[in-house]
């Protein structure tokens, strides 16, 4: 990530294409998985991921978007799990630790985008979506946790 932004477009315009990969890692994982299910849940997030992008481009015309003011719990079992590689094959396990450290790592970006800006706005914005990163990180972490108890 730059350092150093020359505009609040800028920052705008990474964060968008961040959310446009994001999009597009999900619609691959749910193509990758075997089960229906699975898929779902992936095409849903590919979903979310693109309502994220949509928010930041409002915010670049200068709407504005705020933080819940419920704070997300962290289980932090992404902290503990050694990363994975998508594969076609992969158990829904395998996909779900790909998929906690991918929200991880949203969440990081969208809390360092923030300190980047002085535009209140764009801060606010960009906390706001840490938060819901967070959210999604904790959906796939109890998600994973409850695969584990059922076994």
């Amino acid at each position: 990530m730059k350092k150093h932004w020359d505009s609040v477009d800028e920052i705008l315009d990474f964060a968008i294409k961040r959310e446009e990969e994001a999009a597009a890692f999900y619609t691959n994982l749910a193509a990758r998985v075997d089960k229906p299910w699975m898929q779902r849940v992936f095409e849903e997030f590919a979903d979310e991921e693109k309502q994220h992008k949509a928010k930041l481009v409002a915010v670049k015309s200068g709407a504005s978007f705020q933080p819940s003011k419920e704070r997300v719990l962290d289980l932090k079992i992404a902290d503990y799990l050694v990363s994975v590689t998508p594969t076609d094959d992969m158990s829904y396990q395998d996909a779900l630790v790909v998929a906690m450290k991918k929200e991880k790592a949203a969440f990081k970006l969208y809390n360092d985008l923030a300190s980047s800006t002085e535009d209140e706005n764009v801060k606010t914005t960009f906390l706001a979506l840490a938060q819901e990163e967070a959210r999604h990180k904790l959906r796939f972490e109890v998600e994973y946790d409850d695969l584990l108890s059922d076994n």
